[in-house]
């Protein structure tokens, strides 16, 4: 088990319930969001409209969640300033820049220039969450294990939690996308390299493709796996699957030991589509009743963050050594 700052143990206790599951609204899309609110002219969707979909659903939605995880460019202060985001909701702000430099067959990831965690911890954030493509087998790989652990020490240094989200990818380019079997095992084996390299919590890709693997049983094994893989709690993100989906593999991956969720556009990706009073009636009913589910269910199903960690012994005069 690790050691737990004191700081880190507060800002963890922020965005979960009181059972220790981790119910995440993740809203920090950038790029896929402006295609998603505009698919013919992504370049037309203003600041302004990205501000307005981002408080609009976090004003209705975010409250069901225990935190909202947020991007600096559109979402985090704009919510806070509007009060979309609740004083009792937590906040995780994400930290790198959209997209990815480098070939695309060795992708590289870099912090938003201007952004840092010192600035997230100031403005605060419960916790940051650097998005990283990693592939272990890519040239590129030991340069993104370097940036987590630069970004793990700056946590470190500010007691704030780090959230890590490796993605996967196809170092092919005659391939778009992993065959089932690499998949399993990049997701498996990020979790294996990076967890251990200062990482708080793991963001996790369900480990199977589940419109090609339906069997329930062979999830909750490569789940397990994924479990067994991490050296710290892991949330299941969800990629862009219908919510219908996505709650099925959240209870799989729970029952194999995940800690909650990190939930997207399983829960709001139809209030793109509308907007007005149809937008708001959406967020309001359907994407809201999504996320109180996936809190029900994590609260009484995920493994407790505090069981991978030791908090630390408060003895008499503390905060002199502090």
């Amino acid at each position: 088990m690790f050691s737990l700052s004191i700081g880190k143990l507060r800002h963890l206790q922020q965005c979960s319930t009181p059972n220790g599951a981790l119910a995440i609204l993740a809203l920090d899309q950038r790029n896929n969001l402006r295609q998603a609110l505009n698919p013919d002219n992504p370049d037309a969707v203003t600041f302004a409209d990205m501000v307005a979909f981002k408080r609009e659903v976090v004003a209705n939605v975010g409250r069901a969640a225990c935190a909202v995880l947020l991007d600096p460019e559109f979402g985090a202060a704009q919510c806070i300033q509007s009060g979309a985001l609740s004083g009792q909701t937590g906040l995780v702000a994400a930290i790198e820049a959209t997209g990815y430099t480098g070939d695309p067959t060795a992708r590289e990831s870099q912090i938003l220039p201007g952004w840092s965690v010192a600035k997230a911890k100031r403005m605060g954030a419960s916790a940051v969450k650097l998005l990283v493509y990693y592939h272990p087998d890519v040239p590129s790989a030991a340069g993104i294990e370097a940036l987590v652990r630069q970004v793990a020490a700056e946590c470190d240094e500010h007691e704030i939690p780090l959230f890590l989200e490796p993605l996967s990818y196809s170092p092919d380019p005659a391939r778009k996308k992993l065959s089932p079997d690499e998949r399993k095992y990049v997701v498996l084996e990020s979790a294996r390299r990076l967890t251990p390299l200062g990482v708080d919590i793991l963001k996790a890709e369900f480990p199977l493709d589940t419109v090609i693997e339906t069997d329930e049983v062979r999830w909750l094994e490569a789940c397990q796996q994924l479990s067994a893989a991490s050296v710290v709690p892991w949330v299941l993100l969800s990629a862009g699957v219908d919510f219908d989906t996505y709650l099925r593999q959240v209870i799989v991956a729970c029952h194999a030991g995940a800690s909650g969720v990190a939930a997207g556009r399983a829960v709001w990706k139809e209030a793109t589509t509308v907007t007005g009073e149809g937008r708001q009636n959406m967020l309001m009913g359907t994407s809201r009743r999504r996320m109180e589910r996936l809190t029900e269910v994590c609260d009484a199903l995920a493994r407790p963050w505090t069981d991978f960690f030791n908090t630390p012994d408060i003895e008499e005069n503390w905060y002199a050594a502090y």
